[in-house]
């Protein structure tokens, strides 16, 4: 593995930590004061340090840096992550998100920015003190000024003195104890660390005493060189703070057993240790060397000759473990797979998407076997025909596995939108709070990929129309904050993304007349309360008065419902005036299989998506009504709906059919109206593989892709919502119909 494929892991890792620190801050900001969800932001913050430490990026690692040290703060309860200090911590989140894309994808953060954000941290930190803040970064550089020494002996240093307290006893620096208690894990090791450099960066602090325990030493023939036995008891006094003794293990933290506490005053224990006198300075050449020698010489010489054995099993034990830090540095990355084996494994989408093409082949030649022994089996007993009834559930079960590993929780795209609801929200002035549900909900990686595009026009445009301002919403009685409310579910296999706000909702009479004077509609239009709500999806229709940033441009909300289409989903609106509206987007769970009817239309054989189907019914002479010149009803439990000809619509006859003779399938409109679609037969229902029409051929309006039946034959998958749209007058154009490209 070269450096580059490392580097990509490390960003790949950067992504699920942003993730998790989002997440947590959004916790805290609902009130949740877990300490582990406190833990889990830091751990997150001071992951991303310490991997951008490895690779040199400076930016990155100076404003983690000062990100983790004000969470430091609120993981010590010394700072209250009340609401300002969390809507501080959330834009530092997404600073620190731009450093991370910046240092992978190349570009810089604006620097003002950032500067103003370290500012703000910085103050944080310090008890929310004013500009003050930056004294404690002038205050370092002045405490090593005793200990200055004159650069050159060509000229005089001026040395400052104060006459203050002159005659008063000379301030001695304050020194403190600590007891350490520090005991490596395997995973220490196997990831490269060195105890011994731990312990010599440590005696850089000050003066320190070292005893090694060897308590959990086993008998040489039972040792396993790649494991840890050996911990430390270690006395240091130093000036530092405890914080500063303990950042000495900050890369080590989570892979040993590590105490740090002021030492008390109390008798010494016995304990079962051997005193080792390290001679810490001579490791920074070369550290697997030169530790041996001094630590079998101090063994020899500390333990009594009744204990010889014992130091002959540490001398051996250190033998090995020196000799087996170099082979467990080597397989680092084998170390790491190991220990999450079982958790996750990374594998390259292609191979997965190969894997789901073999598996969609595998389907169809079982449907064709299948097809193949019926036509030939009369009885349909034979041990071949029940043998492929086992085979088609095996492949039913395959193809559904397969199709789990793209599966993945729609929660990166749900935290993605809070982001932009805050920025979006400070832009126009306005207090929004985005709620989210259903975030664990799975679906296939493509659709995710897609719909992030179209979730963010729907947030910004709830944002900057929906909700409205604090001073509006006090008048009308509401709460100044708004909210938004993004939620996922699995109904009837599909997924339902809803987006609700409790904003002034959609103001109908602004929204008809600004269809009117765009020469959306005619004047005189009878529209209901729900055709009304859908004009708002016309191309080129906006209600701004003012062209901004956000909105006011005519796109949007065209683009959003062109974009569901796109993936075969459909979406829809209803509003209540000064309560709010819900957008509500119902996609499917993944654009590879589908189930569907197969149905056969003047002669062809098509597949309708079962998820839009509502009913089949047989239609009776008495149910059809005519109305105008060429429009039919069918008349369904008291209520009537538009009979619809696929056959016509699509040109594949001249004439409409008698309803009589076919089968009406009940469907959903995109508008939440229904239609009833008339074909000629159903031949059944089964799982087809989604082949894409426009790479295989051209697009063909009313047709949303292709598949392979078990007969080898092509069969046509039906766009239900170009078909209605048809019905209504949105005719498809002849040189495009399946006519002309047939």
């Amino acid at each position: 593995m070269d450096m580059n494929e490392i580097k990509e892991i490390f960003f790949q890792e950067c992504e699920e930590q942003l993730a998790e620190l989002e997440s947590g801050l959004l916790k805290l900001n609902d009130g949740d004061r877990d300490p582990e969800t406190v833990n889990a932001v830091f751990r997150a913050v001071h992951s991303i340090k310490g991997g951008a430490g490895a690779f040199g990026l400076e930016e990155l690692v100076a404003f983690a840096h000062v990100f983790e040290t004000t969470l430091d703060c609120v993981r010590s309860n010394k700072l209250e992550p009340n609401q300002d200090v969390l809507k501080v911590m959330l834009k530092s989140a997404d600073v620190l998100a731009d450093l991370v894309t910046c240092s992978r994808d190349g570009g810089s953060v604006e620097e003002s920015r950032t500067r103003g954000l370290v500012k703000e941290l910085e103050a944080l930190a310090n008890g929310e003190a004013p500009p003050a803040a930056e004294a404690p970064k002038a205050a370092k550089p002045a405490a090593a000024a005793p200990v200055a020494k004159p650069t050159d002996d060509s000229g005089f240093q001026p040395i400052p003195f104060t006459f203050d307290g002159f005659g008063e006893e000379e301030d001695v620096i304050e020194q403190f104890t600590y007891e350490v208690t520090f005991k490596p894990t395997r995973e220490l090791y196997s990831k490269g660390n060195e105890a011994a450099l731990l312990l010599r960066d440590l005696s850089r602090l000050g003066e320190m005493s070292i005893a090694c325990d060897i308590d959990h030493l086993p008998a040489l023939e039972s040792m396993d060189p790649e494991a840890s036995y050996f911990g430390w008891k270690i006395s240091i006094t130093t000036p530092k703070s405890e914080d500063e003794v303990r950042a000495v293990f900050e890369f080590a933290e989570w892979d040993c057993e590590l105490e740090v506490k002021p030492s008390e005053a109390s008798a010494d224990e016995e304990l079962p240790m051997i005193p080792v006198p390290f001679d810490l300075s001579s490791l920074d050449d070369e550290p697997a060397e030169t530790v041996q020698p001094q630590t079998e010489t101090a063994a020899k010489a500390s333990v009594p000759e009744a204990t010889s054995s014992v130091a002959k099993a540490v001398n051996a034990a250190v033998e090995k473990k020196e000799s087996a830090a170099a082979a467990a540095a080597a397989a680092q990355s084998n170390q790491a797979a190991a220990s999450s084996a079982g958790q996750t494994i990374r594998v390259d989408l292609d191979r997965v998407d190969r894997l789901i093409n073999l598996v969609g082949e595998l389907v169809i030649n079982q449907a064709m076997l299948s097809q193949s022994v019926v036509e030939n089996d009369t009885n349909g007993t034979s041990a071949v025909n029940m043998g492929l009834e086992e085979l088609q559930q095996l492949t039913r079960e395959i193809q559904d596995s397969v199709m789990a590993i793209r599966a993945q929780p729609v929660k990166p795209v749900f935290q993605r939108m809070s982001r932009i609801v805050r920025e979006v929200a400070d832009m126009v002035g306005k207090q929004i709070r985005l709620v989210t549900e259903g975030e664990n909900t799975e679906v296939d990686k493509t659709v995710i990929d897609k719909i992030a595009e179209p979730l963010t026009h729907m947030i910004r445009n709830a944002v900057d129309h929906g909700i409205e301002s604090p001073e509006k919403r006090e008048a009308a009685g509401k709460d100044p904050e708004g909210t938004i409310k993004l939620s996922a579910k699995h109904r009837s296999g599909r997924i339902l993304i809803e987006l609700i706000d409790d904003g002034g909702g959609i103001n109908r009479e602004r929204v008809k007349q600004k269809a009117i004077d765009n020469d959306l509609i005619s004047p005189d239009a009878n529209l209901s309360d729900e055709e009304i709500d859908n004009l708002i999806f016309a191309p080129g229709f906006s209600t701004a008065d003012k062209i901004s940033d956000i909105s006011g441009r005519g796109v949007g909300m065209d683009v959003v419902k062109r974009s569901i289409q796109a993936l075969g989903g459909r979406i829809s609106i209803s509003s209540r005036p000064g309560l709010g509206s819900t957008f509500t987007m119902s996609l499917p769970l993944t654009l590879a299989v589908l189930d569907g009817m197969v149905v056969t239309v003047a002669g062809q054989t098509l597949v309708v998506p079962l998820t839009a189907i509502v009913e089949t019914l047989q239609p009776e002479a008495s149910a059809i009504h005519s109305f105008g010149s060429n429009q039919r009803l069918i008349s369904i439990r008291n209520s009537f709906c538009p009979l619809v000809d696929v056959g016509r619509i699509l040109n594949f006859r001249a004439n409409q059919a008698n309803p009589v003779d076919g089968v009406a399938l009940l469907v959903e409109s995109e508008g939440g109206g229904q239609r009833a679609l008339m074909v000629d037969a159903i031949q059944g229902q089964r799982q087809v593989v989604i082949k894409s029409l426009e790479a295989n051929y051209t697009h063909v309006p009313g047709i949303a892709a292709a598949t392979i039946l078990g007969d080898g034959r092509v069969a046509l998958i039906l766009d239900v919502d170009a078909v209605v749209g048809a019905s209504r007058g949105q005719s498809l154009k002849p040189e495009m119909s399946l006519a002309a490209a047939g």
